[in-house]
């Protein structure tokens, strides 16, 4: 979609109060001005969400069904496929402003902006790594018609641990077969095709920048067979499951960039997905600590709102102060990586920290709410459950806090030297 198709349908939308995001500089100095495309962008995303994603969340949590119809809606108004570039018709939004976007979305629920984003996820390696023709080919469609796309690299046995990678796939004159299992896959069951990371090196001993290559595999072609879809913990409208490929035939067109490239083209990609995810995660809290905030002016105890007692006012402030910092976080990764910069410590900072926040937010929610939070009939019941994979997908927390000091060492190697 066009970004002037974006732009014709803003309309001035909600009261909720929402910090302003930053461009960081410009020649003037420290700025924390959106610019009026941004803006306009940001009021489709919140408008959208209040009218279409909101009042469907409940459904979708408690059925588990795949947002079609909303997709297919957000697809209209150009709120998918923001990194593809425009000789493929797309608009090609920064990082930043796709951040801005997941944010919103992520504020209604979750599970929906995770099938969205999942889709991004999916198309990130070929938009860093495809030649051209790949990327008109497999990007192209996605701008073409309302569908989405998935990155299959978990495995059963190798989630953290990429390098602890089973599937093959064995050169066989101008083809791949490609055999294994990949696991926890998003839009699993519903992509049009797949981002697939699999051994081509024949010794095992390989060291994993030379061991891996990426693949583009379409979901329809033969070999490729799709798990049951899981029932998880929460965000339970994102279609997650197994894929199985056995004897898959990928002609050598479909490999990105070139044999051994595929594990550079993975961790690559998290430098971009990650602020995405925080920012995700940052939708997810403010959403917990407005929830909170307005039922704690409402309920009352002992003859007052429970909101004139300090124990919940201290705990509402914890929020609010979670809720800034995570967004400043994100603000920070994806204005680096604009920049044109590395941004691997940034964006594992903010996806640790706007995660780990997710989860307390959420849980102090269901706190001031009480009895009625462990209820499912009150959203914060909903937003705790949606809040633990933040610290699981796109590297666990543990592995954000390993990137973190491994790079904190590298930058005190530079400075000692």
């Amino acid at each position: 979609m066009a970004l002037s198709k974006i732009s014709s349908l803003i309309r001035p939308f909600g009261s909720r109060a929402f910090s302003i995001t930053p461009r960081l500089c410009n020649e003037s100095g420290p700025s924390f001005a959106l610019s009026e495309e941004q803006r306009e962008i940001q009021a489709t995303a919140r408008k959208f969400t209040r009218e279409e994603i909101i009042p469907v969340a409940a459904h979708h949590d408690r059925t588990g069904e795949y947002p079609w119809a909303i997709i297919k809606k957000a697809w209209e108004l150009g709120l998918l496929n923001h990194s593809i570039p425009e000789h493929c018709g797309g608009h090609k939004l920064s990082t930043f402003t796709t951040c801005l976007i997941a944010e919103e979305l992520a504020y209604g629920c979750t599970g929906i902006e995770t099938a969205m984003e999942g889709s991004g996820l999916g198309q990130t390696p070929v938009v860093l790594a495809g030649n051209k023709e790949q990327q008109k080919k497999y990007l192209g469609r996605l701008v073409e018609q309302p569908l989405v796309a998935a990155y299959c690299v978990t495995e059963p046995s190798a989630g953290s641990d990429v390098n602890g990678i089973k599937s093959k796939a064995v050169k066989k004159g101008d083809e791949y077969i490609l055999n294994g299992q990949k696991m926890w896959i998003t839009n699993g069951g519903v992509a049009n095709w797949y981002f697939v990371l699999a051994r081509t090196a024949e010794d095992p001993k390989a060291p994993a920048s030379k061991a891996f290559t990426g693949f583009i595999v379409e979901r329809e072609w033969p070999g490729v067979t799709l798990g049951r879809k899981e029932i998880n913990m929460g965000q339970r409208a994102s279609d997650t499951r197994g894929i199985t490929f056995e004897d898959v035939r990928i002609p050598k067109e479909n490999v990105l960039l070139g044999e051994g490239a595929g594990f550079k083209i993975a961790m690559s990609t998290f430098d971009l997905t990650r602020p995405p995810v925080a920012a995700g995660a940052t939708g997810l809290a403010q959403r917990a600590y407005d929830e909170a905030l307005k039922y704690s002016l409402e309920r009352k105890t002992f003859g007052v709102p429970i909101a004139q007692h300090q124990a919940i006012q201290f705990m509402l402030a914890d929020m609010a102060i979670g809720v800034e910092l995570s967004r400043l976080s994100w603000w920070r990764a994806a204005w680096e990586v604009d920049q044109g910069r590395r941004n691997s410590y940034e964006a594992s900072i903010s996806k640790c920290f706007a995660a780990d926040m997710a989860n307390k937010i959420a849980t102090d929610a269901v706190q001031i709410f009480g009895g009625n939070g462990f209820n499912s009939e009150y959203p914060v019941e909903k937003l705790m459950r949606d809040a633990k994979i933040y610290q699981i997908y796109e590297g666990t927390s543990q592995i954000q806090r390993l990137i973190i000091s491994r790079n904190a060492f590298e930058r005190a190697k530079e400075m000692n030297k």
